[in-house]
């Protein structure tokens, strides 16, 4: 984005859209709030209320928690425009980036981009923050489909870094590359995702959470003891190690070898290995010791870079007061 202060519209008044609105007015953007669902006054007024009381108390945790100036607050409030159906086509006309966030029915999208178009700039970015419907289907409800793709945002907005973003066919590079720079801009990590249901984090956490099920149902463990292993085990882990980088850390033999043992011994297909990490095997192609996996380790300092994955895990272990205490069982008994 070339302007310093771009103007945003988020259309939707719900748990999403409040969230977006108030990520971008905290960075320091102008936002209009956008509620275009047919309503008495009163009903306006109780929508924004509640919108009003939310973001109020997100920022009061905020402010409690230390992270925000109390006086900051109110400036951060003053920079959101609370607005009606009816006052919509006196603001989006100025909007720079669109966020749509209304239910996920798809009729309801269709007919809110038929409202958008209506009234934005031919120039105005739009996107959806569906977490349901593929881009190019919702591309066909937009004028100028080059300026539109989806960013699914994770809850809560104002807090989670991760936006994943999927271009449409017709999404043009530099609408994506300005895209990429706004996400930036006010603090969020963006991902490029290929059209593809359930985006990225939401398809490996249907399997895991799938899985966790699966574990109590079988009587494996209890409901405490499978969410004690998942925050102090896998959790943990994965806060400083991506998935893939965390198979090319340990190796993809020990992933193929431990698949193949839990698909025979479960008699269940669901742990199959994929074809690329059957091929990666074929090939050698194991890890960091191998050199090379998923992550080329070739040209790679691998002592630095574990001793740089480590002093993260070592300071997460920190902040959560975890980290192993010398003698620690002779302390305990005296």
């Amino acid at each position: 984005m070339n302007k310093e202060q771009p103007l945003i519209a988020v259309i939707g008044a719900g748990r999403m859209g409040i969230g977006i609105a108030q990520v971008f007015a905290y960075a320091g953007c102008p936002v209009e709030l956008i509620d275009i669902k047919d309503r008495t006054g009163e009903e306006i007024e109780k929508v924004q209320s509640v919108a009003k009381k939310q973001i109020n108390g997100n920022l009061q945790f905020l402010c409690t928690a230390g992270l925000l100036d109390l006086e900051l607050k109110q400036n951060i409030l003053d920079r959101i425009g609370f607005r009606s159906r009816a006052q919509a086509p006196d603001v989006l006309p100025a909007a720079d980036v669109i966020f749509e966030a209304v239910p996920e029915v798809l009729e309801t999208k269709k007919s809110a981009f038929e409202f958008i178009c209506e009234y934005a700039s031919h120039s105005a970015m739009i996107t959806s923050t569906t977490s349901t419907f593929m881009v190019d289907t919702l591309a066909g409800f937009i004028n100028l489909p080059e300026r539109f793709m989806n960013t699914h945002w994770l809850n809560p907005a104002y807090l989670m870094p991760l936006v994943e973003v999927s271009p449409a066919t017709q999404t043009s590079e530099d609408c994506l590359k300005n895209m990429f720079q706004l996400l930036e801009a006010v603090g969020k990590v963006p991902v490029k995702c290929a059209a593809s249901p359930g985006f990225i984090v939401p398809r490996i956490q249907a399997l895991a959470m799938n899985e966790a099920a699966r574990l109590y149902e079988e009587g494996v463990a209890s409901v405490e003891d499978i969410d004690k292993a998942v925050k102090y085990g896998f959790g943990l882990r994965f806060a400083v190690l991506g998935l893939l980088e965390f198979i090319d850390w340990g190796g993809g033999d020990i992933l193929f070898y431990a698949s193949n043992y839990l698909k025979e011994s479960l008699k269940a297909d669901r742990f199959s290995p994929p074809e690329i990490v059957i091929t990666n095997m074929e090939n050698g192609n194991t890890g960091m010791k191998a050199g090379k996996g998923f992550y080329d380790f070739s040209n790679r300092d691998a002592e630095g870079y574990q001793y740089e994955v480590l002093k993260h895990f070592l300071t997460l272990l920190r902040h959560m007061g975890m980290l192993p205490v010398p003698d620690s069982f002779k302390k305990g008994r005296n």
